[in-house]
């Protein structure tokens, strides 16, 4: 058994599961005592956004006890940083703190050796690389197109710590374009989803949940984070608009990471439904009793930086699935419907796969299987310099 340090940028009770949570899990899984450390607040918090400001009281509230055990083997630290605070004093302080942080963490779990897997680019700032037994960049997006961020700053970080890591991990062809220069050590290894968690859906045990409104006609549904950088609103309202005849449900947190984002619009059309964010236990119930999965990107920056975790986890809940035609998406075109993020290329999508002209549940559903974090982080502590033990 090793320790395994994950430095997250999600905290761990985000609604919305991403990679950070999921490897935890699995490297658990495969015998490894896990400390994950919460988000350390790269973007300065926005005082006017309530959750901004619920998610700084809530590690407040973690002062006296910042290290909790959520579940046998996986350890969850809150340190009490300052967020926002990347450069200068304000970096000096926080990685004066977290190194006090971890200093009582290996002391109170007896820890000796402890590999570093970190999503965050600027790891190298906050911590000394060299106090680890072996070191992982995992980049799962490009933090720098996300609204707020500081670009320069990142850019600059991330290329240092890529130097200095022993192996770098990517989930997108552009992010493994990107770093691979920078370490001969890169490996592309591209999103996956927890597959055991959404087959329920296609197996048709899910109760149906009691808030999913009662139509008739064909329901659609996207589930995950609802920001204007991310997705295509306008051609949503006018898809939304032009299909009457359709139910559309929207489930997850609305303007989270962007500020900018607006629904007013949305929540106007009456066969729109906009739910907010679900238990994550439960979100395979909502896909069971859909039938057709979304995925409205837009084409920026960032979304041909990404690889969407949800176009896994819709392919293991058997729903098919009608997405925007992004960079890494392209190899899975045989699996999903992918077009241009216009409303009339999404209706005319929509339509062929209520038709019928969809690829079979089967290659669909053997598709997801191969896909799954278990096969994914087992060959990644394949690559590593040094086994563990």
């Amino acid at each position: 058994m090793a320790d395994i340090l994950i430095l997250s940028t999600a905290d761990w009770d985000h609604p919305l599961w991403t990679n950070k949570q999921h490897v935890a899990v699995s490297l658990h899984a495969l015998g490894h005592r896990i400390i994950y450390v919460e988000s350390l607040g790269i973007r300065t918090p926005r005082l006017y956004c309530g959750r901004d400001v619920f998610r700084i009281l809530r590690r407040l509230r973690r002062l006296l006890n910042p290290l909790q055990q959520r579940l046998p083997g996986i350890w969850v630290l809150s340190p009490p940083v300052l967020p926002g605070l990347t450069e200068g004093i304000g970096l000096k302080f926080n990685s004066f703190v977290l190194s006090i942080c971890l200093s009582v963490v290996r002391w109170r779990l007896g820890v000796r050796e402890l590999l570093l897997w970190t999503f965050n680019p600027l790891a190298s700032r906050y911590l000394d690389l060299k106090s680890f037994s072996q070191t992982v960049y995992h980049c799962v997006d490009r933090l720098q197109a996300q609204p707020g961020m500081p670009i320069a700053l990142l850019d600059c970080a991330e290329s240092e710590l890529c130097r200095q890591v022993n192996i770098v991990f990517t989930t997108a062809p552009f992010l493994q374009k990107k770093l691979a220069p920078l370490n001969t050590d890169t490996y592309f290894f591209g999103n996956v989803a927890d597959v055991d968690h959404f087959k329920s859906a296609s197996l048709g045990t899910c109760s149906r949940p009691t808030d999913l409104p009662w139509v008739r006609g064909p329901m659609l549904i996207f589930i995950g984070a609802i920001d204007a950088y991310k997705l295509e609103l306008d051609q949503i309202y006018e898809l939304v608009k032009r299909t009457p005849e359709w139910t559309y449900v929207f489930i997850g947190p609305i303007g989270e990471s962007d500020p900018s984002t607006n629904v007013e619009l949305l929540r106007t059309l009456p066969n729109l439904y906009l739910m907010g964010s679900r238990a994550y236990r439960d979100l395979p119930a909502y896909l069971a009793y859909a039938d057709v999965a979304l995925l409205p990107l837009r084409i920026n920056d960032y979304t041909c930086h990404m690889y969407p975790m949800k176009f896994f986890e819709y392919l293991a809940s058997g729903c098919p699935i009608v997405g925007t035609a992004i960079p890494s998406l392209y190899e899975q075109a045989d699996v999903a419907s992918l077009c241009k993020p216009t409303a009339v290329e999404f209706e005319k999508a929509i339509r062929r796969v209520l038709h019928g002209d969809v690829p079979s549940l089967e290659s669909r559903l053997a598709r997801a299987n191969l896909n799954t974090y278990k096969r994914r982080t087992a060959a990644m502590l394949r690559l590593l310099p040094r086994p563990l033990s």
